[in-house]
């Protein structure tokens, strides 16, 4: 959360230009090679809004009927509707892009990813053809993610995993990684996931849609600020900051102490999505041995992020858990829903305390489903959701708005608008068929 100057020779080992070809875990582009498999998805929007960015995701092992090596890059195209004789002209040469992700790392792709805007009331279908070589094209990123390792020469290589005995000192595997944990954003917000026991994630605001951690690690100085890169815009203290996923023992949130070891992984980096994981194993909990992995996905487009939770041990669903937002530490306004599981704030802050001048507006928003919320609590710090596993599962979403912002929110009001149409989204979600 602490503005630093980057040394000028790290400026010049940064890529030159955000139309690079993605390189990270994802297979992504159209392919040229030998077709296979056809698929057809048709994508359905049931609200009587219009709907931009609808995420459409295939299980590939369910939709193929097993799971294929030689499936190794996709091509998605859209079919004319009957109000339209031509297909759709997303993306490059008619293709739209989309992405092959293998989420367990066996090297098997399991997901195909794209997204596509949906009418209201609307049915728009696209065809996946499945092809048995890899892709030689890219699309340009709107997602990313990636970790990198401190380094004393300043050349801070990427990794895709790093894991930590538990023994080791909090600080010391938060400073280790630059800047302090796994980062992703879409072209609207950012996000980090601090390499420690605290877990918590930090946002990045943008004054226009563009893809710039890595060009500023979190660490923007007034230049980059001056130039519209943004900058880290929240300090979160002993809060749960936004959204970050904690445990609750004795009516209060607690860090995830006192494990085996805990680690983080880039599970896929865009063009379209972007997915980190971060995991705890004896994880020793009120008690009781748990296994934790949490796993943070954002789409192109999106300013929110779902979060799902897994935890595995003995009875592991009669265990209370919580997340929530901060109350802002200036001006700040609150929303508590009573009978929805959508919490929200509103107001100022100062992220680096060694810049006091730097004053940042932001918004935040939490949303649990059902099935996962056991109650609510107003405590000092913030508006908490407390969270009970289903079946070891629990999800949520959060959401980040920043005042800088050009086209964004300028007032609570505004806000929390957007955060109760939001939650109305995701209680009605388009739907999805695959055929």
């Amino acid at each position: 959360m602490k503005r630093k100057t980057i040394a000028a020779i790290c400026l010049l080992l940064l890529p030159s230009s955000l139309f690079a070809k993605v390189t990270a875990p994802s297979l992504t582009g159209r392919a040229g090679g030998e077709s296979g498999p056809s698929l057809i998805v048709k994508v359905t929007n049931p609200s009587s809004t219009d709907r931009k960015d609808v995420p459409v995701v295939v299980d590939l092992h369910k939709a193929l009927k097993e799971k294929s090596s030689t499936v190794l890059s996709a091509e998605v195209t859209a079919l004319p509707s009957s109000k339209d004789s031509t297909p759709s002209l997303i993306g490059s040469e008619g293709e739209e892009p989309s992405q092959l992700d293998d989420l367990d790392g066996d090297l098997v792709p399991d997901e195909l990813c794209f997204v596509a805007d949906i009418p209201a009331g609307s049915t728009r279908s696209f065809r996946v053809t499945c092809l048995a070589e890899p892709s030689q094209k890219s699309f340009l990123p709107r997602t990313a993610a990636f970790m990198k390792v401190w380094d004393r020469k300043y050349r801070y290589p990427y990794i895709n995993s790093i894991e930590y005995q538990g023994r080791n000192e909090p600080l010391a595997t938060y400073d280790a990684i630059y800047g302090h944990g796994a980062q992703w954003e879409s072209e609207l917000v950012g996000f980090r996931v601090y390499m420690d026991h605290r877990q918590s994630i930090d946002i990045y605001g943008k004054p226009t849609p563009q893809l710039v951690l890595d060009k500023t690690n979190f660490y923007s100085t007034r230049e980059d600020i001056a130039n519209g890169l943004g900058c880290d815009i929240l300090f979160a203290g002993p809060s749960v900051g936004a959204g970050s996923f904690r445990g609750y023992v004795n009516d209060q949130p607690t860090y995830v102490d006192s494990v085996e070891a805990r680690g983080q992984r880039v599970v896929a980096s865009g063009p379209v999505r972007a997915i980190v994981e971060v995991w705890d194993k004896n994880w020793w909990y009120n008690n009781k041995m748990l296994q934790m992995r949490q796993r943070y996905t954002i789409y192109a487009g999106h300013r929110d992020v779902q979060v799902d939770i897994q935890l595995s041990g003995a009875a592991v669903d009669s265990e209370t858990f919580c997340t929530g937002v901060q109350k802002i530490e200036m001006e700040n306004e609150g929303l508590m829903e009573l009978t929805t599981g959508l919490v929200g704030s509103w107001g100022k802050n100062i992220p680096d305390k060694a810049a006091e001048d730097l004053v940042e507006g932001v918004g935040l928003g939490v949303s649990v489903d059902a099935p996962f919320l056991l109650a609510k609590k107003e405590d000092a710090y913030n508006y908490l959701t407390i969270l009970r596993p289903v079946n070891g599962h629990i999800r949520y979403h959060l959401a980040i708005c920043a005042l800088m912002e050009k086209n964004g929110f300028h007032n609570a009001q505004s806000w929390f608008s957007w955060l109760r149409q939001w939650q109305q989204e995701l209680g009605q979600p388009c739907d999805v068929q695959v055929k």
